[in-house]
Order: C-alpha cells, then sequence, then structure tokens
C-alpha cells in the first residue's frame, strides 16, 4: 500500500507540480522545524522517485546537465561530458545536506546580535571575501545565491516573513558588496583582459531562469514588504525546536534599520532585479530551460514596470547602469562578451525606455552595448580591442543550438526599433544606432523591419517627412538588398519595390544612385523589370515634380542599367531593355543587337518568340521575322507533341512570313521542316499556307504576286512532302502501342490524314498504297484494320 501510495503522489506531481518542482520540494526539505527523523523520510522518497525513469529533468533536456549546484561554482567552462543527470527532485535531495544551526545565520535571521545598528563583532568576520558584517555592521550571508534564495522561500512558505525579509535584506547586500569588489578587481586588471581580447563568463548558471528562481524570490519577498502586503505572524522561529504563538516582541534590530537613509524596500527590490538581470550569464541547454529564461526574465520586467519611478529610482537606475558598463565578465553589458553568453536586449530595452527620460547619454550607451549578439559572428573579430563594442567569440565557427534564436533576434530588433523611434530628428544619434543596427543584427527579415519602422516614423506626419531618418531607412533597405542579392529569400520581390518606394521619397538622387549600382543590390531581372521600370513611370515622375532635363537624365541612367542588364542576362532582360529604350533609337538598337547576339546560343525559343512578337506590335515585321526564324532553330516538336505550347507561336511565325512575301515563307518552310515533326500542325500549317496570296496583307506591296502558291513547287512542296511523312511516322508509331479503346480515335486520325494526301496530284494512289501497307503490316490486329477496311475499303 505504502508504495501504490507512493507511485500515486509521484505521478499527482509529476502531473501537477512538475513546472515548479524544484522550488516546491526545496520548500518542503528546508522547513526550518523539519526533524531529522521527517527529513530522512523525505530523503528516501526523493531518492526513490529521483530513480524512476520517467523521473523528468530539471531543465527538460536530455543532453548535457549543469553539476551539482547547491554550492558555488568554480571560474570556467568544467568539462559537459562529465555533468551528472539532474531531475527536478535533485536539489531537493541536495539540500537535505543543508541546515539551520550556522551560528551567524540565526543571528541574521533573529538579529539577536550586539547593542547597537553600526557595530559588529570583529572576530566573527573571517577574512573579506568571506566576511560576516560590511563597513557599516550590517550582517551578510556568503552562501550560493540559489540556495540562500530557496532559504528566504522556504522562510515565507512556513508563516515567517519577518525571518524571509531578514534573510533577503542580508543576501543582497552581499550581491552589492560583491558588486564593488568586482569592480574594484576588474579597474586593476582591465588593461590585463583587453590586452588578451578574450573572457569567460563567472556564472554558468544564471539567477534569472534558474529553478529556484532566486532573484525572483528577492523581489517579491523586498516588494510585498515595500507594499505592505506582508503581515508578520504571531508565530516566531525558535532554533531550539519549538514554535512559539505568543506575539513576538519587537526584534532589537528590525529590517528597516538596514536600509540606507531615505531608501525603501521597493528601492532595494528593484536594484535586486537590476543586478540580476544584468548578471552576464550562459544560455542554458535544451529548448524548455531557455524558454523559461526568457520566460523568467519577462516576467520579472513586467513587475518592474508596474513600479512608477522616482527620484531615488532614477538614481539607482543611474548607478546600476554604469556598473553594468564597466564591470567586465561580471556584466551581461561589460566590454568584453563570452560568445555564448545570455543576450541582454530585452532588459536594455527596458533600461533605455526608463532613462531616457532623465539621462539620454547613458540611455543610449547601455542600449547600443546590449545590441551585440556574438553567438552569430563567425570569427573573432579582430582590430582594436579597447573599443567599447569589442566582442569576443570563445567558440568561433560553431552555430549555436539556440532553440530561442529567433525570439531573441526579434528581442534585439525591438531593441533597435525602440532606439530609432527615440532618436528622430537627432541625426548624430541615428548614424550611431544605424552602425549598430549594420553592425550587429544578421537576419535580413529584421532589418528590412527595421528599415520599414524608419521609414513608416519618418512620413508619418502630414507634413514634410524626416529626411535624416528616411536616409537612415534607406540605409537599411540597401543592406537588406545586399545581404538576400544572392540567397533565397521568399519577400525579396516585395523588398525590391519598397526600396524603390524609399529611395523615391529620398529624391531623385537617390534613385539614380541605386541604379548607378544596380549590380551590387539586384539582379538583373530585378533591375529591369521592377527599378527601372518603376523609375520610368508616370507616376514617380509626378511624385517627384521633375522638370523635362531631370526625367531626361533620369531616363538615361535607366536606359544604361538596362543595357547593362540585357549584356549580363539576355535571357531576362532582353524584352525589358528594348521596351525601356523605346523613345531612344541608338539605345534600341543598341538593346535589338545584344538580342541578335544572344539568339544563337543565349536564348530559348520562348523568349525569342516572345520578343518577336513585341517587334511586330512595335512595327517592326521584318526584325520579328528575322527573331521567329532564330527561334524556330531552337525548336523540336515531336510527332506528338499536338498541344506543345509552342504550337501558336509556330502558326504564327508561318503567319507573319506569308504576309511578308514569298520569299520570306520560302526561307521559313524548312525551318519549319526540320524543327516540326508533328503531322497536325505541318497539316495546319499547310492550308492557312494556299488559303491567301503570299503578301497580300504585307506592309510592302512590292512583294505581292497576286497568285496563290503552287503545291507541285517549292517551297509549299517540301511542306506537303514533310507533312504526308508525318502522317505515316505518326501512325505506325501510334500502331506500335494502340489499345482497342483508341481504335476510333485513330480512324479520325486516318481521315484526316487522306485529307492531306489527297492534296498532292498523286495523293489518291499514295494513300491507298499506304493502307494497303497497313494491313499487311498490322493484319494481326483483326478488329483494327477490319475498321480500316469499313472506313477507306
Amino acid at each position: 500500500s505504502c508504495l501504490i501510495l507512493s507511485s500515486v503522489l509521484f505521478l499527482f506531481i509529476f502531473h501537477c507540480f512538475s513546472l515548479f518542482s524544484c522550488t516546491l520540494w526545496m520548500c518542503i526539505v528546508l522547513n526550518p522545524h523539519c526533524k531529522s527523523e521527517q527529513k530522512c523520510v523525505w530523503l528516501r522518497q526523493l531518492r526513490r522517485w529521483n530513480s524512476i525513469d520517467v523521473c523528468p529533468w530539471e531543465d527538460g533536456n536530455h543532453g548535457n546537465e549543469l553539476p551539482n549546484l547547491t554550492h558555488a561554482l568554480p571560474h570556467g567552462n568544467p568539462d559537459l561530458s562529465s555533468r551528472p543527470h539532474r531531475t527536478v527532485f535533485t536539489r531537493a535531495i541536495e539540500a537535505c545536506d543543508l541546515h539551520w544551526q550556522d551560528t551567524h545565520l540565526q543571528r541574521v535571521i533573529t538579529h539577536d546580535l550586539c547593542t547597537h545598528t553600526h557595530t559588529h563583532c570583529p572576530h566573527d568576520n573571517h577574512g573579506s571575501g568571506g566576511a560576516l558584517f560590511d563597513a557599516r555592521g550590517w550582517p551578510l550571508w556568503h552562501e550560493h545565491v540559489p540556495t540562500a534564495c530557496a532559504r528566504v522561500d522556504a522562510l515565507r512558505s512556513h508563516g515567517y516573513p519577518r525571518e524571509a525579509l531578514r534573510l533577503a535584506i542580508a543576501i543582497v547586500n552581499t550581491l552589492k558588496r560583491q558588486q564593488q569588489k568586482q569592480l574594484q578587481l576588474l579597474r586593476n586588471h582591465k588593461k590585463e583582459l583587453l590586452h588578451k581580447g578574450m573572457t569567460s563568463v563567472t556564472n554558468m548558471e544564471g539567477w534569472v531562469g534558474h529553478p529556484l528562481d532566486p532573484i525572483g524570490t528577492l523581489f517579491s519577498t523586498l516588494l510585498d514588504t515595500g507594499r505592505g502586503d506582508e503581515e508578520g505572524g504571531n508565530a516566531f522561529l525558535d532554533f531550539s525546536g519549538s514554535v512559539s504563538s505568543a506575539k513576538r516582541l519587537e526584534p532589537l534590530f528590525p529590517a528597516q534599520h538596514f536600509l540606507d537613509d531615505g531608501q525603501s524596500f521597493v528601492a532595494l527590490a528593484v536594484e535586486t532585479a537590476l543586478i540580476g538581470l544584468g548578471q552576464q550569464r550562459v544560455m542554458p541547454d535544451g529548448l524548455y530551460a531557455q524558454e523559461k529564461v526568457c520566460r523568467n526574465e519577462e516576467q520579472l520586467l513586467a513587475k518592474l514596470q508596474e513600479v512608477e519611478l522616482n527620484d531615488a529610482l532614477v538614481k539607482i537606475f543611474r548607478k546600476q547602469a554604469v556598473f553594468l558598463l564597466e564591470a567586465g565578465p561580471y556584466s551581461g553589458l561589460g566590454e568584453l562578451l563570452y560568445r555564448e553568453s545570455v543576450p541582454m536586449h530585452t532588459f536594455a530595452k527596458y533600461l533605455f525606455t526608463s532613462l531616457l527620460p532623465h539621462d539620454a547619454e547613458l540611455a543610449y550607451k547601455i542600449a547600443l552595448r546590449a545590441m551585440r549578439l556574438p553567438v552569430l559572428e563567425t570569427t573573432a573579430p579582430s582590430g582594436d580591442l579597447s573599443r567599447p563594442h569589442h566582442i569576443v567569440s570563445m567558440v568561433p565557427n560553431r552555430y549555436p543550438r539556440w532553440f530561442t534564436l529567433s525570439h531573441i533576434e526579434s528581442q534585439q530588433c525591438e531593441l533597435a526599433s525602440t532606439m530609432l523611434t527615440a532618436a528622430k530628428g537627432d541625426g548624430r544619434k541615428l548614424e550611431t544606432v544605424l552602425e549598430s543596427i549594420q553592425k550587429n543584427i544578421h537576419s535580413s527579415s529584421h532589418i528590412f523591419k527595421l528599415a520599414q519602422d524608419a521609414f513608416k516614423i519618418a512620413t508619418l506626419m502630414d507634413s514634410l517627412p524626416d529626411l535624416t531618418l528616411l536616409k537612415v531607412s534607406l540605409e537599411l533597405g540597401l543592406q537588406v538588398m545586399r545581404m538576400t542579392l544572392s540567397t533565397l529569400n521568399w519577400r525579396r520581390r516585395e523588398m525590391v519595390r519598397w526600396l524603390v518606394t524609399c529611395a523615391t521619397e529620398v529624391g531623385v538622387y537617390a534613385l539614380d544612385s541605386i541604379m548607378q549600382s544596380w549590380f551590387t543590390l539586384f539582379t538583373p531581372t530585378e533591375a529591369t523589370s521592377i527599378v527601372a521600370t518603376t523609375v520610368m513611370s508616370n507616376t514617380t515622375i509626378v511624385r517627384l515634380h521633375l522638370d523635362c532635363h531631370q526625367q531626361e537624365n533620369l531616363a538615361s541612367s535607366a536606359r544604361t542599367l538596362a543595357l547593362q542588364c540585357a549584356m549580363k542576362d539576355p535571357q531576362n532582360c532582353s524584352l525589358s531593355a528594348l521596351t525601356l529604350c523605346e523613345k531612344d533609337h541608338i539605345a534600341f538598337e543598341t538593346a535589338y543587337q545584344i538580342v541578335l547576339d544572344a539568339a544563337v546560343t543565349g536564348m530559348s525559343y520562348t523568349q525569342l518568340f516572345t520578343i518577336a512578337r513585341y517587334m511586330e506590335h512595335r512595327g517592326y515585321p521584318m526584325r520579328a521575322y528575322k527573331l521567329a526564324t532564330l527561334a524556330m532553330a531552337h525548336l523540336n516538336l515531336s510527332y506528338n507533341q499536338d498541344t506543345h505550347p509552342a504550337i501558336n507561336d509556330v502558326l504564327w511565325a508561318c503567319a507573319l512570313s506569308h504576309s511578308l512575301g514569298k520569299n520570306e515563307l520560302a526561307a521559313v518552310i524548312p525551318l519549319v521542316v526540320k524543327s516540326v515533326k508533328c503531322a497536325t500542325v505541318l497539316s495546319d500549317i499547310l492550308r492557312r499556307c494556299t488559303l491567301t496570296t503570299p503578301g497580300m496583307v504585307a506592309l510592302h506591296s512590292r512583294r505581292n504576286s497576286g497568285k496563290l502558291m503552287s503545291l507541285d513547287k517549292a517551297p509549299l512542296r517540301q511542306l506537303l512532302d514533310a507533312t504526308i511523312g508525318a502522317y505515316i511516322n505518326t501512325t505506325h508509331s501510334r500502331l506500335t502501342h494502340i489499345s482497342p479503346r483508341h481504335y476510333s480515335e485513330f480512324i479520325e486520325f486516318l481521315s484526316k490524314a487522306r485529307e492531306t494526301f489527297l492534296m498532292a496530284q498523286d495523293g489518291h494512289i499514295q494513300f491507298t498504297q499506304f493502307i494497303d501497307n497497313l494491313k499487311q503490316i498490322y493484319k494481326g490486329k483483326k478488329k483494327l484494320m477490319m475498321l480500316v477496311r469499313e472506313r477507306f475499303g
């Protein structure tokens, strides 16, 4: 029954408390009045659950795990392969070794110390690193921060808010003291660190996103006290082993005594949150752990935003911002940044908006420093290592397994957008923000979004647009063009169209500039079909209020671009180039010559037919005819391709040559005979050629002979023979693999063949011989041959 009860309890915990089991069980085993026998029972039960195969892991990842973190971590990066697996119960199991019997801990909680607030017991200080009191005589508590905060959470959970508050204040004072020591240590070794150009993170686990949520615990403990949400209980903590329910007497050293003059619990809570959020820490492994880092950071920031800023808090913001900028490897905003440390984008955006009304220069320093994302840097940068924005890559050329990378890049984009909005009208700041975006953002989609945001902000008002911000928008758009020029991007066409719109808003010089350097920004097809076409449209001319001289200059640049593109990619750009150069004779002739030069090897029959039809439409029938004959040389229609899309083009080419005259028709028919093997297409061409006299509808009537062409003479004789031969070959091909359901269709095909045969003088004899041969060769197909006899004798 005990085993069944344990299993049921385990399943209940797994389903109901899987997200916060660590803190739940830490609170249970850290009960100040938990007796050793009870703790042994819990320890046995926790170890039993911990050994079950389906026990959930602490970080939700079955990959690398963190080492034992109950105690402080050494510096450096431990061997990942040696890390043991940690479940949601591991910390609680480790916490069973913790106790509350430490004399200093009891004094911190109960404040049963000396007789004056600002005195301390020198014999209790164990060196500067582990001092029990600071210079003001206020107690410190040196313990692994998450573990110490778990004690605070346990005290609150078991009904001791005053004791929890005192311990929380001691922890925060310790953190603040460590900050000062770290800053002093860094200042002494700053030159050495910058000279090395490398750093290591000092916290392999961060306090924000930690399973025990240490910063959240401190923040809520201090904030709730500051708001008066927690009332002291009637019970008080007695380490003798009993809990007294009598009204507790006012302690000798109330918690308020451990605050600076004018400081409040709310201010201390805010400062604690800033310390935790600004800590440089390694991004954990696993999707769950990484999502938890982002989620906890956002939750903590949401709580901070509920706190109304006053002068005292602004002073704290300034103080912590300066520390974050100067704190080196201890800060996520230090000069040297570990490659896989958690980015500061979301936190910096909050700092930026909070500081901007009070200290704009400091706000921009914080935001610009936070823009970095070194995990996406492929190699360690070289150059001046003393520059503030220098980034160090400890593990170059390795793409990170960051499951939340897209979210992080979105937050980076949001930070940049916030700075762009705030810098509107300030050219110097806009230029600085632009440089930061170009240096640190690696996603073309996000840069495009920033460009669009800047464009909207610049053109938002009904008055004249902000030209400085428009130029920033254009620069970002140009960077997007360069980034996506050789990579696939489904929004590329939209990006190109938008860039032309942005350049139009900036002015005619911007349009001319992008056309002059088109080869670094656009493909030839984009440059002709979108850029040059849009530039030469009436809409653009009206929008820019161009005079005749400016119009001609812009059109000249567009024509030059079109010819360059046609030479580089004649297959896709020739037609656009011809269209763009229509109004300039020299440019048009140049474009036409480019088409002729590329027609032999560089263009398909489809492209040539399209250009040929365009030439006819523009009133150049001889040029259309020339291109049509070149297209014929690339075409090959087999016997069974009677629905080929090029058939209409072939019929058009034959009609064009027929309209031009006998000589043109005589020249095109051999090409048709060589390229087309489909009998139905050839017979259609043959009939059309015999209906009217060549040249009757030609523009040049000198070619009009006034007589129908004879089928017994060239060139129609050659076409007739080719058509009859095509019917014969097609018939044999169809009979090779014919099924009974296609018999009636085959008979109809022979009927059409007979019509063509009869166009020849001896056609009746030829068709009879043809049928007789079929009967002899395919006599095994008795039913089919019977149908042939019934129809054709």
